[in-house]
C-alpha cells in the first residue's frame, strides 16, 4: 500500500509540473507493461531467448540509477514467479493507466491554463523590464522545473512567445540542451545568460533573455545577471528552493531588486500532495533551527522568526535561574508549534469526505466527550475565529492558525493552554474524541440537565469571558514585546 501511495504520489506530481510531463510518463510505464507482457508470453511459449534477454525483469524506473544496481545484482527470474497471476495484473495496470494517459492527453496546450499564466508572466517581465543599479534594463527570466519533460515542453511551446517579444530562449537539463541562439553546448548558453557574471564581460553577441532549467544548475552558478526566478513546479525539498533562488541572490548584483514566483498546486491538487503545506513547515523549520530570517517563501518571516527566537532565549533564561513548569510557558513558541502538519492532513481528508455535512452544521456547534487517560478532569476546548481580522495583525498575534484560536480552560476558570499552545490543545482534542463517532448518551443527558437543555449556559458565558480575556492579554503582551525589542534595536520615529 505504501508503494502504491508513492507511485501515485509521483504521478500526481508529475501532473501537478505538467500534463505533457504525467502524458510522457504514463506512455512509458504503458510501453513497458508492453515489454514485459511480450516477454513474459515468449518465455510461456518456451521461445529460444537468451536468459540476459527473456528471465531478467526490465527496471521499472529509468531515473533510478542506485534501484538499477541493485537489479543488476540481484535478478529475478520469471521462472521463479508466478506469471499467470502477474500478467493479470499487469493486463489491469495497463487498461488503468491507459483511460488515464487519454484523458491526460486531451488537456493541450490551448487548454493548459498555467501554460497560459507563465506566458502571461514573461510577456510582463518583457514589456515591463526591471532597471538593474547602472541603470541598464533587464528582461532577463530563469524558469525552474522538476521535470526534463516539462522543460521541453515548455521550449517548445514558448518559442513563438519568445520569436514575438524578441527574446533569445534557451533550456538545459542533465543531458539535453536548446538554444534559439549561439552554440549549443552547456556552459556557452549559461555564459550567454549570465556573461557579466561568468565571464565579466556587459554582454555577448548571443545574449539569452529566458533559461529554462531543471535542477541541474540550481547549485554552483553564478547566474546574478538575472533578477527573477520563476519555480514552474515546487520541489519537495525546500533546500532546492533556497538554492534556485540562490542562483540570483548572490554578492556582485548589479539588480536593485531580486524576485521570486513559485506556481503553487491548486486547491483540489494540494488536498492530495499536501506539497506546499509540507514544504512551508520544512522551510519554517530548517529556518528556525538556522538563521531566522531566511525564509524565501515567507515575507514575513523576519519579524516572525525574531519574536519566536527572543521567546526561546527568554524561556533558555528562566531555564538557567529554575526549574518551572511547562505549563508555565503558555505564551511561548516551541518547535512542537510546528508540527501541526499532522492535523492539517487529517482536516484536509475529513472536509473532502464530509464536506456537504459540514456546511450545514449550525455556527456555535458544541460536542461533549471525556477522556480516558484524565476522566475525572473537567474543561471545555474553545475553538473561536476573530471575524475584523487584518493582515498587520497578523504579525503581532500569539496563535499559530490565526485568525483561529484554541483554548482549553478546566471548570474552575483556570487556563490549562493557552492560545499560543494549539499543539498541545490538539493533541488533547484528539485524545478525548477519537474513535467516538456516536453521542456519549450518559454524558449528553449529564450536560442537558445541568444547563436545562441549553437554556442555562452561564457558567460556560463565564469560561468564553474568560477565554477572550485570556487572548486579550496575550496580544497585549506580543505587542508589549515587541516594542521593547524594537526600542532596544534604536528604532527612529
Amino acid at each position: 500500500k505504501f508503494l502504491i501511495g508513492m507511485m501515485q504520489t509521483n504521478f500526481l506530481k508529475r501532473l501537478e509540473s505538467s500534463a505533457h510531463s504525467l502524458s510522457e510518463t504514463l506512455e512509458r510505464t504503458v510501453g513497458k507493461i508492453d515489454d514485459m507482457l511480450d516477454k513474459i508470453a515468449r518465455y510461456e511459449q518456451n521461445q529460444q531467448i537468451p536468459d540476459a534477454e527473456a528471465d531478467i525483469l526490465p527496471d521499472d524506473d529509468e531515473d533510478d540509477e542506485e534501484f538499477l544496481i541493485n537489479r543488476a545484482r540481484n535478478p529475478y527470474h520469471l521462472r521463479e514467479l508466478d506469471c499467470t497471476r502477474w500478467k493479470e495484473d499487469l493486463i489491469k495496470d495497463k487498461q488503468t493507466l491507459t483511460t488515464a494517459w487519454e484523458k491526460v492527453k486531451a488537456i493541450t496546450p490551448e487548454r493548459d491554463g498555467k501554460l497560459k499564466a507563465i506566458k502571461a508572466h514573461i510577456r510582463e517581465k518583457a514589456q515591463n523590464p526591471t532597471t538593474n543599479k547602472d541603470g541598464k534594463t533587464n528582461r532577463k527570466l530563469l524558469i525552474f522545473t522538476t521535470f526534463k519533460d516539462t522543460a521541453a515542453y515548455l521550449y517548445e511551446k514558448l518559442s513563438d512567445l519568445a520569436d514575438e517579444l524578441k527574446l533569445n530562449m534557451a533550456m538545459v537539463s542533465g543531458d539535453v540542451t536548446q538554444t534559439t541562439c549561439g552554440r549549443n553546448n552547456f556552459n556557452v548558453i549559461l555564459n550567454n545568460f549570465a556573461p557579466k557574471a561568468r565571464t565579466k564581460m556587459d554582454s555577448t553577441a548571443d545574449e539569452i533573455d529566458l533559461l529554462i532549467a531543471t535542477d541541474c544548475i540550481s547549485e554552483g552558478q553564478n547566474l546574478q545577471d538575472c533578477d527573477t526566478v520563476l519555480n514552474y513546479d515546487i520541489h519537495w525539498n525546500p533546500v532546492r528552493i533556497i538554492q534556485r533562488f540562490g542562483r540570483i541572490d548572490r554578492i556582485g548584483s548589479r539588480n536593485a531588486t531580486i524576485k521570486m514566483i513559485n506556481y503553487w498546486p491548486t486547491e483540489d491538487m494540494e488536498v492530495y500532495l499536501r506539497l506546499q503545506s509540507r514544504v512551508e513547515s520544512r522551510m519554517a523549520l530548517a529556518d528556525t533551527a538556522a538563521s531566522g530570517d531566511d525564509d524565501p517563501l515567507n515575507e514575513l518571516t523576519y519579524q516572525q522568526a525574531q519574536m519566536e527566537l527572543n521567546f526561546r532565549d527568554e524561556q533558555l533564561k528562566q531555564l538557567r535561574k529554575n526549574v518551572p513548569d511547562l505549563d508555565d510557558f503558555s505564551d511561548g513558541v516551541v518547535m512542537s508549534d510546528f508540527t501541526l502538519d499532522y492535523f492539517f492532513a487529517q482536516l484536509l481528508k475529513y472536509l473532502e469526505r464530509n464536506r456537504a455535512e459540514l456546511e450545514a452544521t449550525p455556527k456555535g456547534a458544541y460536542a461533549v466527550t471525556f477522556n480516558e487517560n484524565n476522566p475525572t478532569e473537567t474543561g471545555v476546548i474553545f475553538f473561536l475565529r476573530q471575524l475584523n481580522t487584518t493582515t498587520d495583525q497578523e504579525k503581532k498575534t500569539p496563535s499559530p492558525v490565526y485568525p483561529y484560536y484554541t483554548v482549553y480552560i478546566r471548570k474552575n476558570g483556570d487556563i490549562r493552554y493557552g492560545c499560543a499552545n494549539t499543539k498541545q490543545i490538539l493533541d488533547l482534542f484528539e485524545a478525548s474524541a477519537v474513535g467516538k463517532s456516536d453521542a456519549l448518551e450518559n454524558l449528553c443527558l449529564q450536560f442537558d440537565q445541568e444547563t436545562q437543555h441549553g437554556k442555562n449556559m452561564a457558567d460556560y458565558n463565564k469560561l468564553l469571558n474568560a477565554v477572550i480575556a485570556h487572548i486579550t492579554r496575550s496580544h497585549k503582551d506580543t505587542q508589549l514585546k515587541n516594542l521593547r525589542r524594537g526600542a532596544s534595536r534604536g528604532f527612529k520615529l
